[in-house]
């Protein structure tokens, strides 16, 4: 039994949904993107309950607090109880206003075409 309650630390990231495969986990923990107490961890570094990690993932950092050991992956309600998410209120804010100032210069989708006029207007205005 006391085989089971080891649990490697890409494995646990994986369960809880903050890496969407185990490789993808282990990539992050082998270039020092995972940290505990400001040191980078290995991928098979044991997990236990009341850890606190900083993780840092392509979108963003996370800061997580172990709550429970996650074994297997399940739905994002479920997983989401196996952690408390300590990450700092500016980093969230940080994300917030990167989502809604996200603009490629592109005409948005579902708008469709522009008309024969808008065209001209366009062709006008760039100088085509």
């Amino acid at each position: 039994m006391a085989e089971q309650e080891k649990l490697r630390i890409d494995k646990y990231l994986w369960a809880i949904r903050i890496f969407k495969t185990r490789s993808l986990a282990a990539d992050a923990c082998d270039k020092g993107r995972v940290k505990y107490n400001g040191d980078a961890v290995k991928a098979a570094r044991t997990v236990h309950v009341n850890d606190e990690y900083e993780i840092k993932t392509e979108t963003r950092r996370w800061r997580i607090k172990v709550t429970g050991l996650l074994h297997n992956r399940q739905q994002y309600s479920e997983a989401i109880k196996y952690y408390i998410d300590l990450t700092p209120a500016d980093e969230i804010e940080r994300l917030q206003f990167q989502a809604s100032s996200f603009n490629t210069g592109k005409r948005q989708s579902k708008i469709g075409r522009p008309t024969k006029k808008e065209r001209r207007d366009l062709d006008e205005f760039t100088g085509d």
